[in-house]
């Protein structure tokens, strides 16, 4: 484990507000990848859907990722990461109309050494709930930074 991230697994962080998700953000995360679905986009056909009015896509819950900067707050991406895995668990849809709480805990750290040197990993599990305190999903974000080059 790389000696600045010793004492995160474990730590916690709170996003400071609830964000609120309208019909709108989830019609413009729809139109950036590409789905038309009508449960996602077209009030009418998604009112006589199984949720009874509009809801995001699973995908959705990724783009609470930076809601509350954990990795803005860890040593080791203070220059920066790459994006190197996301796990989804859904426990239930998202609601035009939502207020989504995140709250986001270190789940691991380690570090690995490869072809280009060595590189540390994190994995952040974020928790997200709506207004009645529901679970929505948890996301599972693995970053990666790499810390040293493998010399020749």
């Amino acid at each position: 484990m790389h000696r600045d991230d010793a004492n995160t697994v474990g730590r916690t962080y709170q996003a400071g507000e609830a964000l609120l998700v309208t019909a709108e953000r989830i019609a413009s995360f729809c139109v950036s990848v590409g789905d038309d679905n009508p449960l996602y986009v077209d009030p009418e056909a998604a009112k006589s859907g199984p949720y009874g009015g509009i809801v995001a896509p699973p995908a959705f819950v990724a783009s609470f990722r930076y809601a509350d900067n954990v990795f803005d707050q860890l040593p080791v991406f203070s220059r920066g990461g790459l994006m190197a895995g996301i796990d989804l668990e859904l426990a239930a849809p998202i609601r035009a109309g939502d207020l989504i709480s995140v709250v986001s805990q270190v789940k691991e750290t380690y570090e690995k050494t490869g072809r280009t040197g060595t590189m540390v990993f994190v994995v952040v599990r974020s928790t997200l709930t709506n207004q009645n305190g529901e679970l929505i999903a948890h996301v599972d974000h693995r970053m990666m930074r790499r810390l040293s080059p493998r010399r020749p």
